[in-house]
């Protein structure tokens, strides 16, 4: 009977530890179901890896600075890389998926009650949430390199979607620079006809008024017509000179004096009469024509230079519209999983039982501090 007490004293010593150190119990018993998780129920989750950078054949000068020697210049694509991140995450990368790869029929069917998608008619707020958890997609900064990883619960199903969202993503984001680059090209055709139409009226207007005034060129006749008139009131000052020289010692009604007055009369007269061709008060002087004729040359000539500058802004805008394409350089194919990266069913069980035991020691020292203030 001595010998067999001690055997039948030590579950009773277990249970009066169990009751007297219930947190640890829980804490050990915790410990063990939820390795029991990871190591045996957990499903195999197969992982598809693949590196892609995004690249157009837009060629530019790279600028050396202090901030592009430190990034090492990878984050020039930095936006369009996040927006290609922001897009291959989205609701609607995600419908592409139920329709092409039949996301909801395989997470639904496959894995543990833990780890599959719980209701396969889920709302699409709850499928997205799970697909973020199925799917990684993380932007390498100093490098430029977008990190695409794909679980799923079988090689092929992780191979697919990777394939998929890869190739889908391309296509969006050369849909997204050609419809920027039309929508540019078909606002500058419609303003290419409008100043063609400009252009030409203001042309128009300029023939019409030379055929009503009958000058090719106003502002040249004007010119000449100066020239002219200067010419004249040259002339007529030499002789208004030799008069006043001959008045000295000739009469005025002397036969050179007449003559000379004549010619004299006859320049003042030609003179006022081709100034009153230059200036009128009334009527369609010279220089009011040539003024207006100047008006509607200046508005052809800036009709013509607007309309030359948008059909130069149209043709480096289709030149442009080439350059936004996007293409997806893929830098490592997607994989073929071989063998199950995760869980990591020992990485887990690790963690867990730190944490686990941490917040036990946490608990236990607060319940002798309040033991040892009761006492």
């Amino acid at each position: 009977m001595t010998q067999t007490a001690p055997a039948a004293s030590a579950p009773h010593r277990w249970l009066d530890f169990a009751k007297r150190q219930i947190h640890w119990t829980i804490c050990l018993l915790l410990i063990v179901i939820v390795s029991f998780y990871w190591a045996v129920w957990a499903s195999d989750r197969y992982v598809s890896h693949a590196h892609v950078i995004l690249e157009s054949p837009q060629i530019s000068t790279p600028e050396l600075s202090f901030s592009s020697i430190l990034s090492g210049g990878g984050g020039k694509n930095s936006a369009d890389m996040l927006l290609l991140r922001d897009y291959m995450l989205s609701t609607d990368m995600l419908h592409f998926l139920e329709e092409n790869a039949d996301f909801r029929e395989h997470y639904a069917n496959n894995g543990d009650v833990f780890s599959r998608l719980n209701d396969e008619s889920a709302p699409t707020e709850k499928l997205l949430d799970y697909y973020h958890n199925m799917v990684s997609i993380e932007l390498d900064e100093y490098a430029g390199v977008l990190r695409v990883d794909v679980n799923a619960f079988t090689p092929e199903k992780a191979n697919q979607i990777a394939n998929l969202i890869l190739q889908q993503g391309e296509r969006h984001m050369n849909d997204m620079g050609q419809r920027l680059a039309q929508e540019q090209v078909k606002f500058l055709e419609q303003q290419v006809n409008v100043l063609e139409e400009r252009f030409e009226e203001t042309r128009q207007a300029l023939l019409t008024f030379e055929n009503e005034n009958g000058l090719a060129s106003p502002t040249t006749t004007v010119e000449s017509l100066s020239t002219v008139v200067a010419k004249l009131e040259g002339e007529l000052a030499s002789l208004k000179a030799q008069r006043a020289a001959m008045a000295s010692y000739q009469s005025q009604s002397s036969a050179q004096m007449v003559s000379l007055q004549s010619q004299i009369t006859a320049l003042e007269n030609q003179i006022d009469e081709e100034k009153s061709r230059l200036a009128a008060q009334s009527g369609d002087a010279l220089n009011a024509v040539s003024s207006k004729y100047q008006t509607l040359q200046l508005r052809a000539q800036f009709a013509q230079e607007a309309y030359s500058g948008t059909l130069a802004a149209l043709e480096n805008t289709r030149v442009e519209a080439a350059r936004q394409l996007k293409q997806l350089s893929v830098l490592q194919s997607p994989t073929m999983p071989e063998y199950p990266e995760k869980p990591e069913r020992f990485y887990m069980i690790a963690v867990f039982a730190v944490i686990a035991l941490f917040a036990t020691l946490i608990l236990n020292m607060l319940i002798l501090i309040v033991k040892d203030h009761k006492d």
